[in-house]
């Protein structure tokens, strides 16, 4: 799984101190620990900015470039199109813009700026009426976002769909809907990748329980084909997982997914915790917070 750190973000108190000031040391700080802990991507949420949006997502770019080069390259993430088209013409190699709703009002505008300055877009799967309900709704939009890109010039390849991940304590069967919509992407739009917010999902429940739940839905989305998501770069255990060095924690949530029989007294406590939050997500289990106790 390749991960987009996230951590370079306005709703943090230190970074957006940093950005609100324009003070460079604690972006740059940030990017190079992002850097160093090998994250593909650094994603720069810069919000809103709805004021001075252009000029302070053109200086984050170049603070951050300037310190780490272009590697990794730097997603762009903003709802102010002024302040985009500002980071992409400041960004040297190819960037990502995040991201593009399935709103005319809003695709018509930024489509045209992928197209233009050749970056990768992430289409959000955000219609009309909001968060889509199932996997078809997710597929209908698919299509026509998709093509409308397509239209503009840009190739499936440059197309990194977000499904949207929804918290699992308030809409678990929203977990399922969004892996079915996965297994139907290749078919819907063949070559292009997909990402996501992962951290979504554990939204709402308590902090220490967090990592975990964000841990099990990236092996259960990879599994159904997810290229990529946005997470936390700190979660020493997720980039270890991403990366292939757990495949215990692996084995044992597929198991789960397969709907296997499993000896839960032969299992260590860290893995018993694995198939207990699996089965949260799956739906097998109704969601509490004192799921891991039970």
């Amino acid at each position: 799984m390749l991960l987009i750190g996230e951590n370079l973000n306005v709703i943090s108190r230190v970074i957006g101190k940093a950005f609100k000031e324009k003070n460079p040391v604690p972006i740059i700080e940030e990017a190079k620990r992002q850097q160093e802990l090998g994250m593909d991507w650094i994603d720069i949420n810069l919000g809103p900015a709805r004021k001075g949006g252009p000029e302070l997502m053109e200086f984050v770019v170049k603070s951050v470039q300037e310190a780490i080069g272009e590697t990794p390259p730097l997603v762009l993430d903003t709802s102010n199109i002024e302040a985009m088209e500002a980071g992409l013409i400041a960004h040297k190699g190819k960037a990502m813009i995040n991201s593009i709703m399935c709103r005319p009002e809003r695709y018509e505008k930024m489509i045209p700026l992928a197209a233009k300055y050749n970056a990768d877009m992430v289409a959000l799967m955000w219609g009309p009426e909001g968060l889509p309900r199932d996997e078809n709704e997710r597929a209908a939009l698919c299509v026509e976002l998709l093509y409308a890109a397509n239209e503009a010039g840009i190739p499936n390849e440059n197309i990194f769909v977000d499904g949207i991940v929804t918290p699992v304590n308030i809409q678990q069967p929203q977990a399922l809907s969004l892996m079915a919509f996965q297994e139907m992407l290749q078919d819907i739009a063949p070559g292009a990748k997909s990402t996501c917010g992962l951290s979504n999902i554990s939204n709402g429940p308590p902090d220490h329980l967090r990592p975990i739940l964000n841990q099990t839905y990236m092996v259960m989305l990879e599994r159904k084909g997810m290229y990529s998501c946005i997470a936390d770069a700190y979660d020493s255990t997720l980039v270890a997982i991403a990366r292939g060095k757990r495949p215990d924690i692996v084995e044992v949530i597929h198991k789960v997914m397969d709907n296997e029989d499993i000896d839960m007294d032969s299992l260590s406590k860290e893995l018993q915790d694995y198939v207990k939050t699996a089965r949260v997500i799956m739906g097998q289990t109704l969601f509490s917070d004192s799921w891991l106790e039970l």
